[in-house]
């Protein structure tokens, strides 16, 4: 999925994907600002129901423009059901998004507010698919769990993943990371919104049922300048124009 040359900054940044990506214009496009007040309550909507297993977790690797913390999805018992999906969808990975300053690193915004960070939770559909690459490409494919981060207290989830960010300073590196509990990074309440939209960088297959926690965690400055000095500086995709989609909640 890390095809052509595309990056954060420079000629080959977000403004430019189209080029490379002609469906970057597509109608389906992710992040989104979410305008509250134009946000749908839906009755149908359920609660969301997750199962992790920590004992999945099985890596953290060095992409380039981000790192993800990589789980065995051999697991269907482990995965997420309810909300606004149909059927299960298996963890696949989780990665962050974050900006060269502590207040302009979330993807998502809402009525324009941007937070520094954003997690997401990256399924694939296990019920329809055999593979996250079948299911990546179809309408109901994949879904992910976003969760923004606020700078505050230090994080003592998100410090376990910066200590071990350290050991893959270089693109392509990988090192073992095993039984981190990726529960322990959501908030309190799971309330939600949720918009049917794209992977936020390429190859912007847009196939994403997004699920946008409202309550934020916390991240602390000292922590997301480990995310910019081992990874890379920015990696943020600005929103993308509605095109008549509906937010619901």
């Amino acid at each position: 999925m890390e095809s052509l040359n595309w990056s954060y900054q420079g000629n080959n940044g977000p403004d430019q994907w189209h080029k490379l990506y002609p469906i970057a214009n597509g109608t389906h496009q992710s992040p989104i600002d979410i305008k509250t007040d134009k946000v749908k309550k839906d009755p149908s909507l359920g609660h969301l129901q997750i199962t992790w297993n920590l004992n999945t977790c099985k890596e953290m690797v060095n992409i380039g423009h981000s790192f993800h913390v990589n789980f065995e999805d051999k697991d269907n018992q482990s995965g997420v059901t309810g909300g606004p999906l149909t059927g299960n969808y298996r963890l696949q990975h989780f990665h962050f998004h974050w900006g060269q300053t502590d207040d302009h690193g979330s993807e998502h915004t809402v009525d324009g507010r941007k937070y520094a960070s954003e997690l997401h939770l990256v399924h694939w559909n296990s019920d329809k698919y055999s593979s996250f690459a079948e299911a990546s490409d179809k309408p109901d494919g994949l879904a992910v769990i976003a969760v923004f981060l606020k700078v505050g207290p230090p994080n003592k989830s998100v410090q376990k993943i910066v200590k071990a960010l350290d050991s893959i300073k270089t693109k392509g590196k990988t090192v073992p990371f095993t039984k981190f509990d990726p529960s322990t990074l959501l908030p309190e309440s799971l309330d939600y919104w949720t918009y049917p939209g794209s992977l936020t960088h390429p190859p912007l297959l847009e196939s994403v049922t997004w699920i946008v926690l409202k309550e934020a965690i916390t991240i602390s400055s000292e922590q997301l300048a480990q995310f910019r000095s081992n990874i890379t500086l920015t990696n943020h995709r600005l929103p993308q124009p509605l095109k008549g989609r509906q937010v619901r909640t």
